[in-house]
């Protein structure tokens, strides 16, 4: 699909609801398909997977499905050779593996680690190993790393675990991070969980909500605490000493997406000042004063990606819409 003749620079899609979890599919023969997640507060939500018309140049809805509770985060399978099932993961009550086609999405499979109680909490996140896509790491209160079934569960954080990520360190499938409520970036190694590494603490122990690797470069790492109004940018082969701060944003930050191509640009989000902003950080470790870019949405903004197989575009969401933008 080739849109660029089109010289279209945003292209919108309006939900039924409100937008929440949303994420761009990996797959090379699937560009231009996103999947959106619901926010409505009751037991039934959707998830809608849409796709952008070459023709029309507009968003269409291919399919739409039940989930149970918001979903708090989308991931499509990491393959970018398309070799493996159509599937996608949500998380709300549980994590939830979707199989894809083009007429239906039915559940390949659930993942329950808490056999033993009839009530569940939230997952807040999980993500998806791009080396070995049979690994993912959730977050329920704690880390469990899943491969079919629950393999491991570790309880490194003081308080709740509220992110993870693996980092394309050292081959790309054994390191991963973490953030919570105790206010700390904690980094791990699968074949070594009998240990951690702090790489990062809040100096007022405020909890961290999420983290997002450097996609070109593994040794930075972006995390943002509850209710800041800045991005803090992290060296792990400089602990607890952050190399970067961004604070343009006259709200808080509740998204962040580094560009899957440089290493050295990020966008951040911000809801109550409706901004996305896109920061060139290669001069660290001076200070970054200003973005190179800024888009204001006409509301606010919930949720940022960065699509990894079409780094031009970005995606947000904001009330119930989408939007793509060309950067």
């Amino acid at each position: 699909m080739s849109l660029h003749g089109k010289r279209k620079e945003i292209y919108k899609y309006e939900a039924p609801w409100t937008v929440y979890a949303m994420n761009w599919s990996v797959r090379p023969d699937k560009r231009f398909r996103l999947a959106l997640g619901s926010f409505v507060e009751e037991y039934n939500n959707k998830v809608q997977i849409v796709g952008l018309e070459e023709e029309s140049s507009e968003f269409v809805c291919r399919n739409t499905f039940d989930h149970p509770y918001p979903t708090t985060k989308i991931m499509w399978i990491p393959d970018t050779k398309g070799v493996y099932p159509d599937l996608l993961a949500t998380s709300g009550d549980y994590l939830r593996i979707w199989r894809v086609s083009d007429t239906e999405t039915r559940l390949e499979c659930l993942l329950n680690n808490n056999k033993n109680s009839d009530f569940c909490a939230p997952l807040t996140s999980f993500d998806w190993n791009e080396v070995d896509p049979n690994l993912l790491g959730q977050v329920l209160g704690r880390v469990n790393l899943v491969s079919g079934h629950v393999k491991t569960q570790l309880i490194a954080h003081d308080k709740e675990v509220y992110d993870i990520a693996f980092s394309r360190a050292g081959g790309g499938r054994d390191m991963f991070a973490s953030v919570g409520a105790d206010g700390s970036v904690r980094m791990f190694d699968l074949r070594h969980l009998e240990h951690s590494t702090i790489i990062y603490e809040d100096p007022q122990h405020h909890p961290l909500l999420r983290l997002c690797w450097n996609k070109q470069d593994p040794n930075y790492l972006a995390t943002m605490a509850m209710d800041g109004m800045e991005v803090v940018i992290l060296d792990v082969r400089v602990p607890c000493t952050p190399v970067a701060r961004l604070n343009n944003h006259r709200a808080c930050v509740n998204g962040i997406a580094w560009a899957p191509h440089s290493s050295c640009h990020i966008c951040t989000a911000v809801a109550d000042d409706h901004q996305a902003l896109i920061w060139d950080i290669q001069q660290m470790p001076r200070a970054i004063e200003d973005p190179i870019l800024a888009y204001t949405a006409e509301g606010e903004i919930n949720n940022v990606q960065w699509a990894s197989t079409q780094p031009d575009w970005i995606a947000i969401c904001y009330n119930n819409c989408l939007e793509i933008l060309r950067v």
